[in-house]
């Protein structure tokens, strides 16, 4: 695989038309978690989802990254399936995790990856031609990533109590 500019493009155009399917993922994972934790979280429109596909693309760095792991999910089928669940699994954690950002919303991100995997099945998300045996994967990783660095969760919002500010003497 080479990746080039014109690849970290190409994977941009294919994550925001990606939205269709992702954001419904990422709404339900945010209603399966916000009543776990007896809590209500935002959803997330196609529009915010495309804004911050922009977002983690318009960092260099990132966005080979995450070309790299979309790219590599979208192709990965292993025959049988089950001997390549490591792979498809690492790949995906790592995906999530590099568009959360870094810690501790990357922690969360790998950590949801595995709670939206289990709710996403390759069928579902095949049907629209993502047939590799990473689609699951690669869609499930998009959601908990995307959905771990949207806003909307309460404890997101406003200033941690946690902060220091080095400029004030108590």
């Amino acid at each position: 695989m080479r990746i080039t500019p014109e690849t970290v493009r190409d994977e941009r155009e294919w994550v925001r038309n990606r939205a269709p399917v992702v954001v419904p993922i990422v709404n339900e994972t945010r209603d399966r978690r916000g009543a776990l934790f007896e809590t209500d979280v935002d959803g997330v429109t196609p529009e915010a989802y495309r804004r911050e596909v922009d977002a983690v693309f318009a960092d260099g760095e990132v966005a080979v990254n995450v070309a790299g792991c979309v790219a590599l999910l979208r192709d990965l089928d292993v025959a049988g399936d089950y001997p390549g669940f490591v792979v498809d699994e690492v790949l995906g954690r790592e995906l999530a995790a590099t568009i959360a950002g870094g810690r501790p919303l990357s922690l969360l991100a790998q950590a949801t990856f595995h709670f939206v995997d289990v709710h996403v099945s390759e069928d579902a998300t095949a049907s629209d031609g993502a047939g590799a045996a990473g689609a699951d994967d690669l869609d499930a990783a998009l959601a908990a990533g995307f959905q771990t660095r949207l806003p909307g969760w309460e404890w997101r919002d406003g200033e941690s109590p946690f902060a220091v500010d080095p400029t004030r003497e108590e």
